[in-house]
């Protein structure tokens, strides 16, 4: 080589250092997190990546995909922003989502798809500063096949733990049916065109009580090393659980670990909720896919699959019990609850399962599906299907008639708890018994 190809050599090399430091440095300075000094708050939309940073990916929230909703075969919800209402279970510093077309018949265009956290809480508005624009691969536009789901790019945004967080996306081709998870007790927002960027909420003048394409958030966080997830019916699903208040079992849990954590044997851990209601263990609803897919049919994608699961927890059963025409055999019930804690095993997780809650007084009680749930109840708690228990019925049912809940734990329904019951439904759970991963000898 001659000295004049030397120089040129090494002119490049530096030309390249150069470049790459520039753009390390304001890949930097463009944004902290903190919405202090970001694009936004200069009335721009951010939408950088990710950076590397400290901390732990876990589930902040989830949704199961329950089914497709009715009236949106042909279009979709093409030509309007879907703006979604959810509330973050761990905090952090950078985020990312996932969206599904599970029920979608042709692909589902998403042109463009924000994050922000909400000024307040159940409000479409968004806090300033804390508006960004997501990628996926990249990409601000995404295909989601029939069938399929994306995750986005991760982007840095400080979620703090207990907010409400708005994702919002845009599709403008007909891509219908819509993927949806019907009884969120949240209420979420539809605009008429492409409002995804914009921080105010004036737009979204259509209230909507389901979780649309979104299923779940994940963030970057450095107080939560895991995540819990919760797979369950309308039990764990909350629906008669006060709407915008977070009030379900699942968030008292939620709530308890976050003040607990790192005490004694508790475990610093996030908490997801995969409630369907009306969702069995063994049978699924109608059509391909079937809408309401029993748990064992799920449990690979709504609970394996979830971001550094630790522990599972399983409260199902009842609608087995309730919605079988012909009594149902118990062993029939523990030997589907018994598959899915071996799904668990395989993985090495821990499972926590729950005692069947009483329903008398409910339209589908007799005493025959009475004594199927006492039966099943006293598998349970004999330790031969889970690993820990946490016993729902003792700490819900009338101490004077065993077979209903006691009246104040009562929605008035005589199945689902109100507020108080869902809270009395946290509170006994022990902590502990999610720390740990052997699997116990069934």
């Amino acid at each position: 080589m001659t000295k004049r190809h030397g120089y040129a050599l090494l002119a490049a090399i530096l030309s390249v250092v150069v470049v790459l430091s520039a753009a390390i440095y304001l890949g930097a300075a463009a944004d902290d997190g903190s919405g202090s000094v970001s694009d936004v708050a200069r009335g721009r939309t951010s939408h950088n990546a990710a950076p590397a940073s400290s901390g732990t990916w876990v589930g902040a929230w989830s949704a199961s995909p329950a089914g497709a909703e009715p009236g949106t075969e042909t279009d979709g919800l093409a030509g309007r922003s879907v703006r979604n209402v959810v509330h973050a279970a761990a905090a952090g510093t950078s985020a990312r989502i996932t969206l599904s077309n599970l029920y979608g018949q042709q692909p589902l265009a998403v042109t463009h798809a924000t994050i922000a956290v909400a000024a307040t809480a159940n409000d479409a508005t968004a806090a300033d500063g804390t508006m960004r624009r997501l990628t996926f691969g990249g990409a601000t536009t995404v295909m989601v096949p029939p069938g399929g789901q994306v995750t986005s790019d991760a982007v840095r945004v400080r979620i703090p733990h207990g907010a409400d967080v708005l994702v919002t996306t845009f599709s403008p081709t007909p891509s219908g049916p819509v993927t949806y998870h019907p009884f969120a007790r949240q209420l979420s927002y539809v605009a008429a065109g492409d409002h995804t960027e914009d921080t105010s909420g004036a737009p979204y003048t259509e209230q909507s009580p389901y979780w649309r394409y979104l299923t779940a958030l994940d963030v970057l966080s450095g107080e939560a090393s895991g995540t819990v997830v919760v797979l369950g019916d309308s039990l764990t699903d909350g629906i008669t659980s006060t709407v915008g208040a977070n009030h379900r079992w699942t968030d008292v849990l939620s709530d308890r670990l976050r003040a607990s954590a790192g005490s004694g044997r508790t475990p610093r851990y996030s908490v997801v909720n995969q409630g369907i209601s009306g969702n069995r263990i063994l049978a699924a609803g109608p059509g391909r896919p079937a809408d309401n897919p029993s748990g064992l049919s799920r449990f690979g994608r709504d609970v394996l699959d979830r971001t550094n699961v630790r522990a599972v927890v399983i409260d199902l059963g009842v609608n087995d019990i309730l919605r079988n025409p012909n009594q149902v055999d118990p062993r029939t019930v523990t030997d589907g609850l018994r598959a899915l804690v071996r799904q668990a095993h395989a993985r090495g997780l821990r499972v926590v399962g729950a005692t069947l809650m009483p329903f008398q007084g409910h339209r589908g009680y007799t005493e025959a599906r009475n004594a199927v749930r006492e039966a099943v109840n006293a598998e349970i708690r004999a330790g031969k299907v889970y690993d820990a228990v946490v016993d729902f019925d003792a700490a819900l049912r009338d101490p004077y008639n065993p077979r209903r809940l006691r009246s104040d734990y009562d929605s008035g329904d005589h199945l689902h708890p109100s507020d108080k019951g869902y809270r009395r439904m946290g509170d006994v759970f022990d902590l502990t018994d999610l720390k740990g991963t052997a699997p116990a000898q069934l």
